[in-house]
């Protein structure tokens, strides 16, 4: 039993490039954790060789999860059992999930350590806006999956942000340039390193420049929102209402229409009135 902590679940987010972005918190709690549930011991181990600490490791992933997730909830009972992925915040594109709903049901200590993610340090490096987004994570190998999940969120007004690697890259930006349109998009990668870069332009031209040279490393895809509509016109507007009025008052028929048409709601109010008489 750990005296410096409380023993339990401690989800640890790791730098996803540049070693010193680890935060004191985080460093504290690997180098006094019981034990390390990792990806790759050989990634984790230069981590803690970067703090100077030496902790066990007890791979976690897919193929283990089923097997290990029992043993650590056990152990977190005494115990402190750190969370960590390769890079960035647990539980994003990996089954750190199943361990935290699961230590959850036993009623272990959970706790966060927030820190680097890159789709959310990539998003900030893109211009694209951030009101509202979606993280998509990777996207489907097979074509039709691709095409399907991609014809899923296709009308969602808000900035979607992929993972993507260097050899799929220039295939994903066209199948996502035909899907969606030739939109705003941004491509980042070695983000926190050396040669961090964010390329930013339209999907079907991101997709030629990088045809002939794939990146390495992992990377990061983000694609704006689609464009507003154009309002409708007036008459086009009186068409709605007209056929509205048939069902609702006035007020009502000119929130519809208004949320539909993209035309103002009090001016249509007043117009839905003057219909009316």
């Amino acid at each position: 039993m750990n005296a410096l902590l409380e023993p339990g679940l401690y989800i640890v987010a790791t730098p996803i490039g540049n070693l010193s972005d680890l935060s004191p918190r985080a460093a504290h709690i690997l180098a006094n954790a019981d034990v390390i549930a990792v990806e790759d011991s050989r990634v984790t181990a230069k981590l803690l060789q970067h703090i100077g600490g030496n902790r066990p490791m007890l791979p976690y992933h897919d193929h283990n999860g089923e097997r290990i997730r029992p043993q650590l909830i056990a152990r977190m009972a005494n115990e402190v059992v750190a969370l960590v992925s390769d890079a960035g915040t647990p539980l994003i594109s990996d089954p750190g999930y199943k361990l935290v709903r699961e230590a959850r049901a036993a009623g272990r200590h959970i706790v966060t350590l927030p820190g680097p993610c890159a789709a959310i340090a990539a998003l900030t490096l893109s211009g694209l806006p951030t009101d509202r987004f979606l993280f998509v994570g990777f996207l489907p190998s097979k074509a039709k999956a691709r095409a399907d999940a991609i014809s899923e969120i296709a009308g969602l007004r808000a900035t979607l942000i992929f993972y993507e690697s260097g050899p799929r890259l220039s295939a994903t930006l066209a199948a996502l340039g035909s899907l969606l349109g030739d939109r705003e998009a941004a491509v980042a990668r070695e983000i926190s390193k050396r040669f961090e870069e964010c390329v930013c332009g339209t999907l079907i031209g991101l997709a030629s420049r990088y045809a002939e040279a794939p990146p390495k490393g992992e990377i990061v895809i983000m694609v704006a929102p689609p464009s507003a509509p154009e309002a409708a016109t007036e008459a086009e507007g009186d068409v709605a209402l007209i056929e509205a009025l048939t069902r609702l008052s006035p007020a009502r028929a000119a929130s519809e229409v208004a949320k539909a048409t993209g035309l103002d709601r009090r001016t249509l109010y007043q117009r839905a009135l003057a219909l009316q008489e």
